[in-house]
């Protein structure tokens, strides 16, 4: 079991990624994260904290904490050693890349 510390709430509890688990406390909360950008409540949440960039669940991350807390979640991931696998993650990558330069 692997622990990376991300930061202390103002309460004194700790936020870590634990086996792939972003946790408060040591209760898993979140295996993913989701940029404010797309959240449905980002304007409460840029008005009670301006440098949020990441959602946790409930815990607001800024960009260096989510890039930790991404980078210990990666980890924490099996790695993909398939080449059929592999070839589909570079196809899937080429895609997106190409449709956010708006060639379809």
């Amino acid at each position: 079991m692997e622990r990376v510390f991300i930061r202390e709430t103002s309460d004194g509890r700790k936020i870590e990624v634990i086996d792939g688990w972003v946790c408060l406390d040591g209760k898993q909360i979140a295996d993913t994260l989701i940029d404010v950008k797309n959240h449905p409540n980002k304007e409460a949440i840029y008005f009670s904290l301006p440098n949020a960039a990441f959602m946790a669940g409930p815990i607001v991350l800024t960009a260096e904490e989510a890039s930790v807390a991404r980078g210990a979640i990666n980890i924490a991931k099996p790695l993909k050693n398939d080449r059929v696998q592999i070839e589909e993650r570079f196809r899937k990558a080429w895609n997106a890349r190409n449709h956010e330069a708006g060639i379809e």
